[in-house]
């Protein structure tokens, strides 16, 4: 027979070792039917090649999400985070990335016109061949981390450093 502390530890450290944050499958289905989901765990989602405009989900954890060919126009990534999220050739027209973690996302022939980006982290973003020139909040500072190509478009006065 165990001992209640003894008991205790061995359930702490099976909790310890479980994925802390694995992905809801429930929560993923919910926002490829085309429900909002703030605040939801949606790692390495599939939402690739779907239309899903207007959607609410802002502080989501996205991280290693596909959204590659998405539309999703009008959407809140507002405090999401979209570390490695691969969203090649995704239209996302007047969405809200303020506050949201780009690191290392790749945004290659993306559509961002209109899009927020105040407050982002743009740390090895990808933008090679973007449609930036209309994106509201975006500052020299934040370019400056991320990169892009002599196809990608910003607004005037805001340059990108060159992919290597």
């Amino acid at each position: 027979m165990m001992r209640p502390f003894a008991a205790l530890c061995l359930a702490a450290a099976l909790a310890a070792a479980a994925p802390a944050f694995a992905q809801d499958a429930g929560q993923i289905a919910r926002v490829q039917g085309g429900a909002s989901c703030p605040r939801c765990n949606l790692f390495q989602a599939d939402l690739s090649n779907r239309t899903l405009k207007g959607l609410n989900l802002s502080g989501s954890r996205l991280r290693q999400a596909d959204l590659s060919l998405s539309v999703m126009n009008r959407t809140s990534f507002a405090g999401a985070d979209l570390r490695d999220v691969n969203a090649f050739g995704g239209v996302f027209s007047s969405a809200r990335f303020s506050g949201a973690n780009m690191t290392n996302a790749t945004f290659v022939g993306a559509y961002l016109q209109g899009s927020n980006f105040r407050g982002a982290t743009l740390a090895g973003a990808n933008f090679s061949g973007a449609e930036m020139s209309r994106a509201t909040g975006l500052t020299q500072a934040q370019l400056n981390r991320a990169c892009g190509d002599e196809a990608t478009t910003l607004p005037a006065g805001l340059r990108i450093p060159a992919c290597r």
